[in-house]
């Protein structure tokens, strides 16, 4: 689906944000985020990423995951949903009715055991940028899910908090407008920007680098 829609992005952006860097750089954000308390795996590609995130969840664990299109490319998505090994919230979630049971699905969302997802930026001095149009996925990657793990292409790497935001707006938003309409009919918007600078609690963020392009 990216290489569908990168033809509606300038050139020089899409070679920006949607290139992997050097060794060097993913080393450097690495580190960075290590020093602020959290845990860093690499994965050579979406299938590797989807054994060791698969490995780091309990069987029987609730579990949630917003739309991410780095989850659905690595099959996440349909395993945490469909394998029975699990007890995935999110299909459970859109069976409700948004009317009568709103108060439900606000309070049965936002603090899973496991909190699946992506970032749209990671910073080299180990910064997390994460851009939602509802902000549903935002309150458990901050505090409300007991585990957060996200699952992050290297290309999302970035210098610093400006050049992040940049991608949400420049990168990022472009296509994630076009998906939201292919798939939903509506677009979306950059509403609400998460920025996590530190974990205070060890081991409940991990990010899994995939050296490939992968997501938005």
């Amino acid at each position: 689906m990216i290489a569908e829609l990168l033809p509606d992005i300038d050139p020089d952006i899409a070679r920006r944000f949607g290139t992997v860097p050097d060794e060097s750089r993913v080393r450097r954000a690495a580190a960075a985020l290590e020093r602020n308390g959290i845990s860093v795996l690499r994965a050579a590609n979406a299938a590797e990423a989807k054994r060791i995130v698969l490995g780091l969840i309990p069987g029987g664990s609730q579990v949630n995951h917003g739309a991410s299109e780095s989850l659905d490319v690595s099959g996440i998505t349909d395993e945490i949903d469909q394998s029975g090994r699990y007890e995935p919230l999110r299909p459970r979630l859109w069976s409700m009715d948004r009317q009568t049971q709103a108060d439900e699905i606000r309070r049965l969302g936002a603090a899973p055991d496991v909190m699946l997802g992506s970032v749209h930026a990671v910073t080299e001095t180990g910064s997390l940028l994460a851009a939602s149009m509802s902000g549903s996925q935002l309150g458990p990657y901050v505090t409300g899910a007991g585990r957060v793990i996200l699952v992050v292409g290297t290309q999302k790497i970035v210098s610093d908090v400006e050049e992040g935001l940049r991608r949400i707006d420049d990168y990022a938003l472009p296509l994630e407008d076009a998906r939201a309409q292919a798939a939903y009919g509506i677009h979306s918007a950059v509403n609400k920007v998460l920025i996590i600078n530190r974990e205070i609690t060890p081991g409940r963020i991990t990010v899994v680098f995939v050296d490939e392009v992968l997501g938005f």
